[in-house]
């Protein structure tokens, strides 16, 4: 029989206060509030718990202070991710972010979702869905990345947008819903 923590991380319907996510969780707030009290200048403190906080990641990530997740664990980092003030992950599975993406103040990504009829929300049940984002992307300050979402490399997601479905590689997408306004030139 499957665990909470594996119908979690398998996009099937779990109960988040199984004592096992809470205590996730506890010790996620814990790196997390190490994390947020670092100064630029405590460098080396801050990789350190880093490492521990998101221990799938590759060299170079880069937060700057507020940042929030759910687990830390469940977010698989390229190399030279760079997330600005204020961002947030729910990352209740997968996070995939490809290498050299970065990510504008107060950026939102959620997995998380609920049941949409009302009785199976009310008995306290949740869900989550991957989301995929390529390699050299760009997401605007503020923008909202949906749980499902697959972004591909090179695009550009506009500042405030909320991206509810897949956006292609090599374009720029913006809105509310987001949606493609034109693709992206190489410069030749």
């Amino acid at each position: 029989m499957k665990t909470e923590k594996q119908k979690m991380l398998d996009a099937e319907l779990y109960d988040p206060l199984d004592p096992q996510l809470v205590a996730d969780r506890l010790r996620t707030r814990l790196l997390i509030k190490e994390l947020n009290d670092t100064r630029e200048d405590q460098a080396e403190e801050r990789a350190r718990v880093l490492r521990e906080l998101i221990p799938n990641a590759g060299p170079g990530l880069w937060l700057q202070p507020p940042f929030y997740c759910d687990y830390g664990f469940n977010m698989i980092v390229g190399e030279r991710v760079f997330f600005n003030f204020n961002c947030v992950v729910l990352d209740v599975t997968y996070v995939k972010i490809g290498s050299r993406t970065l990510f504008g103040p107060n950026v939102q990504v959620y997995t998380a979702t609920h049941p949409i009829d009302h009785r199976e929300r009310a008995s306290g049940v949740e869900y989550a869905k991957p989301i995929t984002i390529g390699e050299d992307v760009w997401v605007g300050g503020s923008a909202v990345i949906c749980p499902g979402v697959t972004i591909g490399d090179r695009t550009i997601i506009g500042a405030g947008s909320v991206v509810t479905r897949d956006i292609p590689a090599d374009v720029f997408a913006a809105g509310n819903p987001c949606r493609v306004i034109r693709p992206l030139k190489e410069k030749e």
